[in-house]
Parts: structure tokens; sequence; C-alpha cells
């Protein structure tokens, strides 16, 4: 018998709590509520969850704050809940890991769509790389291992990736040389579309960078394309 997907939902406001976790349940999640920093670490302690919604703006310890404890213990899925001026605390969020944001007020059907979206690619990381995938990527001395899920520096280290890490070089290195928009990247990571404002996408570019490139300022691996976005400018053998 399949087990309903767990989320811990993080958020201060009693409304917004009760309201999201009656919907969700509805719709087949099983939902444990938290109203801060406190009670949220307790609430994990206790359970195991599939999904977190963390709202940034938190009394006490901050949303961000418990994004990186989160992040230090666990790759659980993380989706953000923000106000809409804040973006400075989204790109943040992003930074640490966050696998996705909604900016309030929001649409209870968005939510639930964007958190199967991700629970959808949980699973798909679960099952492994399909038959096709070759058992490694080469590209300018650095392996990424589909089955394994990690990428290898030139000596052979395994350099750390959070899960939208991985899945964003996955895809570049996947279509190598070819220009890839930041709205192809999001709907191939993300299944939506990008905002106006989005840099989701810039800020793990960014990430990535600094993790693959010796000098950020001039890329030589993840190029940017003036006007249409990003290219993985390397050959990639197929292992």
């Amino acid at each position: 018998m399949e087990v309903s997907p767990h989320i811990l939902l993080i958020d201060d406001d009693r409304e917004i709590r009760d309201l999201l976790a009656r919907f969700l349940e509805k719709h087949g999640l099983r939902v444990a509520a938290a109203r801060d920093g406190r009670e949220a670490r307790r609430a994990w302690t206790a359970g195991h969850y599939h999904l977190v919604i963390l709202d940034l703006m938190l009394p006490g310890e901050s949303g961000l704050d418990l994004a990186r404890w989160l992040r230090s213990v666990s790759d659980v899925p993380i989706v953000m809940l923000t106000a809409m001026g804040e973006e400075t605390d989204r790109i943040i969020g992003l930074e640490l890991g966050a696998d996705d944001y909604l900016s309030k007020p929001f649409n209870p059907r968005e939510l639930l769509a964007r958190i199967r979206a991700v629970l959808r690619r949980t699973s798909e990381r679960g099952r492994g790389p399909a038959k096709d995938t070759p058992a490694a990527y080469r590209f300018a001395n650095w392996t990424l291992e589909p089955a394994r899920r990690r990428l290898l520096d030139p000596d052979r280290v395994e350099v750390p990736l959070t899960g939208g890490e991985y899945d964003l070089l996955a895809a570049m290195v996947e279509r190598a040389n070819q220009v890839l928009t930041r709205d192809m990247l999001l709907d191939l990571l993300r299944g939506r579309q990008a905002g106006p404002f989005d840099r989701a996408i810039d800020v793990a570019i960014s990430r990535l960078r600094r993790k693959l490139e010796r000098n950020g300022r001039d890329p030589q691996l993840i190029k940017t394309v003036r006007g249409g976005g990003y290219v993985l400018a390397a050959p990639v053998e197929r292992e």
C-alpha cells in the first residue's frame, strides 16, 4: 500500500496553517504543522517528512536560519513561502538549496502543483537513471555520475551538490553546447515557466560556477549568452 507523502508546514499564521493543512489533506497529503523554529525542530525529530513548506518570516529563528539548519541535516525538498517584496531573502533561500518558492498571497492550488512537481522530481531521483543513461559524463576533466548523482573534480574528489544543483548541471551536460534559456531550464527542472523577475536559475548557475570555475568573473565552462541564456561550452564524452 502506497504511503501518502508527509509534509511539514512551517508558518506562524494560524489561519494559513489551518487552511493549508485542510486543503493539502483533502488532496491526499499528510500534514504536520509548526508555528516557529522550536516547534519545527521538535516535529522534525519526531517524524519523517517528504517535503517542507517553509515561511521565511517567522518569529524568533528566521526561516532562512531554519532552512540552513534543514540543509545541514537533510536533503529534504524545501518549498519556501515569501512576501512579495522579499526578493533578497528569496535569492538567499535558493542559494541555501531550496527547491522552489511561492510568493504570498498565493492560490493553494498553485502550491499543491508546486509540491507535486517537487515530489515527482524527488521520486524520479530515487528511481535512478534511465536505462539509456551512460555510467558517466566526462567534460573538461570533470566527471558526472548519474547512478550515484555525484560530481567528481579532475582529481577524482567528490564535490558536494544540492539536488537542484545536480539536476541543473545534468540538464546542461546532456545538452552541451546548446544555448538553454532561463525558461527552458526552469521548465526542465521545475515543470513551470519563469516569471519576469525569476532569478532562480541565475542563482543556481552562480553556485555551480563557484564550484566548477577557478575564475567566476570570467567563466569558461558555463557561459552566459547575451539575450539568450546559458551554455555548457565543453565537449562531453558519454561512458
